[in-house]
């Protein structure tokens, strides 16, 4: 089942992105960051009660703004609204009640969603200013909520309120134990083609459901290989591309099927080859944990010698430096070369996802690295590593406690990591190594 889904909407510089900041970062309800883009981290995922809820911010809405790059940040405003189960909808009482906030106020009754009103800055703890009570003019069914997203007060109440509005989590009747597989990469490069080609090559139990409320159609796949769901997604084209309210949508769409996915597959034209589009594009599925397969689409159209698969590999583990542990297969939807092995593939980097290491197997090949090379030094001081242990899967994430984490260079994490594919495979799946000093608290798992 996915996540509900929250934005924080509102005018600009009220402080959407800092409350964003709080709701995913404060150690007690947070989990982890989803993150989709580097630049544009605009998706969190955070606990509250034992409830997951997948966080959206959004640029500020200006409503009658003729500014280029505002009117770029309603329509992602507009967008989010589109998708959101819940909507908060901050303003800023030092700011007081301006008419930008009305007409906001507008556009989200329209929306006939549900809307908490948040008001933000109201830093003192136990009373609200006067100003406070001025938001009650927008005429919201329920009365705002007082939050300072700088020190985190009434934010508690706030998810309060927006677990209020969520129907209960019903028990599934029948779990869902097929492999989530995203499909994602450029438009044009065959999504839908190899979709359509493994459904139809491989037809068992075939179905359209409904795969989110926002409009996402799986298709499940039952064959010998096991089950599966594939999650189709639009291209994702460059931001500055993304120019009408439908694509906007989709690329909105592509990062949230990354999210719900358990392995992704990575689709590049072998025409054009990898380009700095699909290094972005593969960044949003590695920067999520998620067991990944780069497909090398339309092979078919490629002239070759008993080099060309080789030497396009390279180019393909050059240009994706930081993936070099997901395997590639060439492919061409048009002629279903190759296609049957995708499922074998998709199989294999799941299970590797799952595979959990006992700890004396992690220590016994800790204690053989570190004795093959010698942990870093710095003025004297040496990196001691006392031992490792597996927190949890999907991705596999381990904490290795040591008496100094700052002497724990990058260089010395990737050479561990190393040692643990080179014993355990790992293959098609990050990892992730969390670094502690010996008697810090361990990440829950």
């Amino acid at each position: 089942m996915s996540k509900p889904v929250v934005a924080i909407v509102g005018r600009p510089n009220v402080g959407k992105s800092t409350l964003f900041n709080k709701l995913i970062g404060e150690r007690r309800s947070i989990v982890e960051d989803i993150p989709g883009v580097t630049r544009d981290r605009i998706y969190g995922e955070c606990e509250w009660c034992g409830r997951k809820l997948t966080l959206i911010d959004t640029g500020g809405i200006e409503p009658r703004s003729d500014d280029v790059i505002l009117s770029q940040m309603k329509f992602q405003a507009e967008v989010a609204v589109e998708s959101a189960d819940v909507i908060i909808f901050l303003c800023d009482v030092r700011a007081g009640l301006t008419a930008a906030d009305r007409e906001v106020a507008i556009m989200l009754k329209k929306s006939r969603k549900p809307v908490i009103l948040a008001i933000n800055k109201c830093d003192r703890v136990g009373s609200a200013p006067m100003e406070f009570y001025e938001f009650y003019e927008l005429g919201f069914e329920e009365d705002p909520i007082a939050v300072s997203s700088v020190h985190g007060s009434g934010t508690g109440d706030l998810l309060d309120a927006v677990l209020a509005h969520l129907p209960e989590e019903e028990e599934a009747e029948e779990e869902d134990d097929s492999i989530k597989v995203a499909v994602i990469g450029k438009p044009n490069a065959g999504k839908s083609s190899i979709i359509n080609r493994m459904v139809g090559s491989n037809r068992l139990i075939v179905s359209d459901i409904a795969g989110t409320t926002r409009d996402a159609v799986d298709t499940f796949v039952e064959n010998e290989y096991g089950k599966f769901t594939f999650i189709d997604t639009a291209g994702i084209r460059r931001q500055s591309k993304v120019n009408d309210k439908i694509e906007k949508y989709s690329v909105l769409r592509a990062h949230m099927a990354v999210e719900r996915a358990d392995v992704c597959l990575i689709m590049v034209d072998a025409n054009e080859g990898v380009t700095e589009q699909d290094e972005r594009i593969a960044g949003i599925a590695h920067e999520a944990g998620k067991a990944c397969i780069i497909l090398v689409n339309k092979w078919d159209t490629i002239e070759k010698d008993n080099t060309t698969t080789n030497t396009y590999t390279k180019d393909v583990y050059e240009a994706l430096a930081y993936m070099q542990y997901a395997p590639v297969i060439f492919v061409s939807a048009k002629t279903g070369q190759r296609v049957t092995n995708i499922f074998e593939h998709i199989c294999y980097v799941y299970n590797q996802s799952q595979m959990r290491v006992s700890t004396g197997m992690l220590n016994d090949v800790l204690g053989d690295a570190t004795t093959r090379v010698q942990p870093p030094s710095d003025k004297g001081r040496r990196l001691k590593i006392y031992y490792m242990t597996q927190i949890r899967t999907a991705p596999p994430t381990f904490v290795i406690f040591c008496n100094n984490a700052e002497l724990f260079h990058f260089s010395y994490q990737r050479y561990l990591e190393n040692c643990l594919r080179e014993t355990f495979g790992f293959r098609g799946t990050p990892i992730k190594l969390i670094v502690r000093e010996k008697g810090e608290e361990v990440p829950n798992a």
